[in-house]
């Protein structure tokens, strides 16, 4: 499989993190959800957002960022459905010069929906081949 994939990098800012002074679980969504905004940008899929709700996430938070420590977000194309794109992500991060740690990883997936009605329509056929060009994401299976 041509594992496509979008990387966002950044920095923990104060109103990235909790009362605690680490990141905020939160962050984790928006830092993996900029690098699928990469992703999509780098095969020239516009107007992806709006019709592409999450419907099912999941994370293992494995490690704790702290303000100023550096983030590397990753997201990477798993499978490919009628309607729905499973998306892997794995957010690594910590003080500039030091090895990066695994913050997180999960998946989640989100829905093509038909913009007029709102309910779940199949994947356009170019944005298709655009997230999955070789065929190898497609998982017969899907929800209605």
């Amino acid at each position: 499989m041509t594992a496509l994939s979008g990387v966002h990098r950044t920095h923990v800012h104060w109103v990235d993190t909790d009362a605690a002074g680490i990141h905020h679980n939160t962050s984790i969504a928006r830092w993996a959800e900029a690098a699928e905004a990469d992703l999509m940008r780098g095969v020239g899929l516009t107007g992806y957002f709006p019709v592409a709700p999450r419907v099912r996430y999941e994370a293992d938070f494995t490690a704790s960022l702290r303000p100023g420590d550096e983030v590397g977000a990753t997201v990477t194309v798993e499978r490919m459905g009628r309607t729905s794109l499973t998306l892997g992500f794995e957010v690594w991060g910590g003080p500039a010069g030091q090895p990066a740690v695994l913050a997180a990883r999960g998946r989640y997936v989100t829905v093509h929906v038909d913009a007029a009605g709102g309910g779940p329509s199949p994947w356009p056929a170019t944005w298709r081949s655009a997230l999955d060009p070789d065929g190898t994401a497609t998982d017969a299976v899907d929800e209605p």
